[in-house]
This record gives structure tokens, C-alpha cells and sequence, in this order.
């Protein structure tokens, strides 16, 4: 959120730049002291990201949030009529954000185990197009829910119409930092899961892709075989505020995962959320329960990944008696909240780029 200084009085003037004087310098201790200043004195995390902000905000988030859980998409079950809709407004924003497509489409089909055939839909932003990389990273997020069951709806906008958007929002973000020239070390393939509530199957049959040889890069046209997956980023229920950590704070996020990370790459979430300003509550546990922790970290998409010995990331703001509810509305969710979350995921999947 943006500060109008000129319409503010004097006291608070001061008290806004003192301190953002004392986050800058925190942030500038904090990245000297990580290794992260180059000799010349210049941070390499200091980047023009205002336009990667711009393009989010919080009637767009809940426009989209809204679509996702309207009648029309009728609860986005797998194979659905309403599942369909889901998956054609995924290759739309896919294609308008300018990812590339495998193999000519972005829609593969998945087989969900109860008679039914969904689809992922996957696009790739490359690292670089004049130097192509050979490495990846998976930002993914399941778009299916639970459709209409006994004549009522499950909406699903937290679960996970949130994670959804969020997904859309990050190509979108990513897509306006390649328009200005930004160059990364390795390659996002993001992909938009079906049938995560049919057993995981849409991550299994990516998966099952990159196991047999038949995912090749859109750039090199080569094979993406499983060693040159560094990492996988989940999100799963992103959008509210209801489950607060033990603080009570309402701008909080749940990162599960962390540990497998590389032990110099285990701080940057709390470096990035200090300097570019998310100031969010960062837990890297499930509510301080080892065993929900445990539990919860292979409920969701990152599991396949995570079994095969790819470091895999959830992303979360936790269950709430609102899923797998009639109740569960995008009229529920915090979207403010949800913008600094989706800001902090990016800066944070750019530092592992």
C-alpha cells in the first residue's frame, strides 16, 4: 500500500520514514552479514519490481477468486462441464501472460482413477532465451474441488480457487520482469493441477511425465528428465485469515518445507519479507505441532516430488471450518492479506531462481 506523505501530518511523516529507515538498514545488516552485497556495495536483490507489484491487486484477486467459485465453474469438479470452464480460464491468462506451451498445448490429460478424464494445464517462462538453461523449477497449485455434491455446490475459494489465482498472478508477475530483460538461472514451469482431490492424480501424472521422457522443453526442445528439477513450490488454500497463529496476527503464512532447502538458502523467506516490506508472520510449522506438521506437509501436491527426493515447498494460510463446505465463498477470504502473500512468494521463488 502506498503512503500519500503530503497528507499525513508531521509527527506521522516522521514516524513513516523513521521506519522505513531502520527496515532498510535492517534488511541491508541482515543481507551484508548473509553474503548477499556484492563487492561493488550493490545488493542484487534490489530489483525494479514495481511492476511485478502492479500487476496484482485486490479487486482483481477477488474478481478471479469470484469466477473460480461461481456457478458457472459449478465447484470445479474433475471432468466436469464446470472443471472444463476452470481449465479453459487457465489457458487463457496462461497464454495472455505469454508462457510457452509443451508440445503445442498447454491442457494434458489426467486420468483421475474414477472414470473420469481431467487435464493439467502447464506453461513455462525460460530462464533465458539466448543462453537456455537445462534447470526448473515447479511453482504448482491444484485447481479442482469437490464440484456439486447432493444438489449443493462446494464454491472451494480458499480451497483452492486462492492458490489458483495466486498461481495465475505469479506468471503474470514473472511474465512483466521478462518483458523488462530479467534474465534467471533456471526455468518456471508452472502447472495448474486436476484431480488433487481424486488421490493427487494430476501431480502424479505430471510426474509420470517427467519420469518417462514425454515433458520436453519448449525452448530446446529437450528432454526434462527428474535430476534437473531442483525444487518444487506448492500452493494450497492461500486466501484467508481465520486460522491465525498463536500470535492472533491476520497477516500470517505457513511455509512447510523449509528444512529440505540447502541450509544457505533456509533464510531467505525471512530476508525477503523484511526487505521488500510483506512484514508478514512466517511459521514454518503447522500451528507448532510436529505431527500435524508431518501430516499436513503430504496432503497435498508437493508429495510425488517430495517422495522422489525433490525438495518440495507448501505454501499455505491452513485449514479452516470453512473447507470442503457449501460456505467456503470468496466473500471469506482476506484479500489484502492474500496480495502480500502472493508478493512474498515471488520475491522469494526469484532469490532460488
Amino acid at each position: 500500500m502506498q503512503v500519500n506523505l503530503f497528507k499525513l501530518p508531521c509527527r506521522e511523516i516522521q514516524d513513516k520514514m523513521n521506519k522505513r529507515t531502520i527496515i532498510s538498514a535492517a534488511a541491508a545488516i541482515i543481507l551484508t552479514v548473509s553474503g548477499h552485497m556484492t563487492v561493488s556495495g550493490q545488493s542484487p536483490w534490489i530489483t525494479n519490481d514495481t511492476l511485478a507489484h502492479n500487476m496484482i491487486w485486490t479487486d482483481k484477486l477477488q474478481r478471479q477468486v469470484e469466477f473460480l467459485s461461481d456457478s458457472l465453474c459449478a465447484g470445479r469438479a474433475s471432468g466436469s462441464i464446470g472443471g472444463n470452464e476452470a481449465a479453459f480460464w487457465l489457458i487463457r491468462n496462461f497464454r495472455k501472460a505469454g508462457l510457452l506451451e509443451f508440445g503445442g498445448t498447454y491442457a494434458k490429460h489426467v486420468y483421475t482413477g474414477g472414470g473420469e478424464i481431467g487435464h493439467n494445464i502447464l506453461g513455462m517462462i525460460p530462464g533465458s532465451m539466448k543462453d537456455p538453461c537445462d534447470s526448473y523449477i515447479i511453482v504448482g497449485a491444484h485447481y479442482d474441488h469437490l464440484g456439486i455434491l447432493d444438489g449443493r455446490m462446494y464454491p472451494g475459494a480458499d480451497s483452492n480457487a486462492s492458490g489458483t489465482v495466486s498461481l495465475v498472478s505469479l506468471a503474470d508477475m514473472f511474465s512483466s520482469m521478462k518483458t523488462l530483460g530479467k534474465v534467471y538461472g533456471k526455468n518456471i514451469i508452472f502447472a495448474a493441477f486436476d484431480g488433487q482431490c481424486m488421490n493427487l492424480s494430476g501431480s502424479y501424472s505430471l510426474w509420470n511425465m517427467i519420469k518417462s521422457g514425454d515433458l520436453k522443453d519448449p525452448v530446446t526442445g529437450e528432454t526434462i528428465t527428474e535430476d534437473r528439477i531442483s525444487l518444487m513450490v506448492n500452493i494450497d488454500q492461500i486466501g484467508c485469515s481465520l486460522s491465525t497463529l498463536s500470535s492472533g496476527r491476520k497477516d500470517y503464512i505457513i511455509m512447510l518445507g523449509n528444512g529440505r532447502l540447502r541450509k544457505e538458502d533456509r533464510n531467505k523467506i525471512t530476508q525477503c519479507n523484511l526487505f521488500y516490506g510483506t512484514d508478514l508472520e512466517i511459521s514454518h510449522t503447522y500451528y507448532g505441532s510436529k505431527d500435524f506438521t508431518r501430516v499436513f506437509y503430504t496432503l497435498s501436491d508437493q508429495r510425488v516430488f517430495i517422495e522422489n527426493g525433490v525438495p518440495g515447498i507448501l505454501f499455505t494460510s491452513g485449514i479452516t471450518m470453512n473447507n470442503n463446505k457449501t460456505y467456503d465463498t470468496a466473500d471469506t477470504l482476506d484479500y489484502e492479506v492474500m496480495r502480500r502473500r502472493i508478493i512474498l512468494i515471488f520475491h522469494w521463488i526469484e532469490k532460488m531462481l
